[in-house]
């Protein structure tokens, strides 16, 4: 025999939900009672503005347009700039080639003397008192061309040694006391180029 009780429980059970359908397939509600949003694309009935349309699509345009005129002038001055950086590499090999050809061919003529020197030296009557004025000639003559470009002589003999200018070679005792740690003989030369330093004089200095 079944329980009676749980028979009325049921009973009263299927009367709720025949007497309430609408707590079966109703639609989800948020806590104020209202529709919750369901899923899916917003659609608005608002159409665009066919004349706001038109303006942004000529702006855009314009931009395009600038955009292409200030890309094409930067490829115009990156392409002169690649071609001047070439021509400024080529121009300073080509200088370095000829650089010295001003002075080469302020030398020719005194090399034209040596060369009739030489000759001078074959002859029957070339005397050493000649060849001597002519060699002291050339050498004034070649010695006149450098400083007019600029070479300076140094004479060391007598200064204070100064490492700036002069390489010393060797150290005597002086003869003097003036003399220590000054320039006593000057073994070779020092010349300067238009104030640069080119060689420095090698020199005996005084301790």
């Amino acid at each position: 025999m079944k329980n009676p009780i749980k028979r009325i429980f049921r009973a009263m059970s299927n009367e709720e939900k025949q007497s309430n359908p609408s707590d079966i397939e109703s639609p989800e509600k948020d806590i104020n009672g209202e529709d919750l949003v369901t899923d899916g694309p917003v659609m608005s009935d608002e159409q665009p503005n066919p004349a706001e349309l038109q303006e942004e699509t000529a702006a855009l345009d314009n931009w395009e347009s600038k955009y292409k005129d200030i890309n094409d002038r930067y490829l115009r001055l990156y392409s002169d700039f690649d071609n001047y950086k070439k021509r400024v590499a080529k121009e300073r090999i080509e200088l370095s080639k000829t650089a010295a050809a001003d002075i080469f061919s302020a030398l020719l003529p005194v090399l034209d003397d040596f060369d009739r020197a030489t000759k001078a030296m074959d002859l029957a009557g070339a005397t050493v008192e000649s060849l001597r004025e002519g060699l002291q000639l050339v050498h004034a003559k070649m010695k006149g061309i450098l400083v007019a470009r600029g070479l300076e002589e140094m004479d060391a003999t007598g200064q204070v040694f100064d490492a700036e200018i002069h390489e010393a070679i060797t150290q005597i005792p002086a003869p003097d006391e003036s003399l220590k740690g000054k320039v006593i003989d000057q073994v070779e030369k020092g010349y300067a180029l238009n104030g640069k330093v080119i060689r420095y004089a090698k020199v005996v200095v005084g301790s």
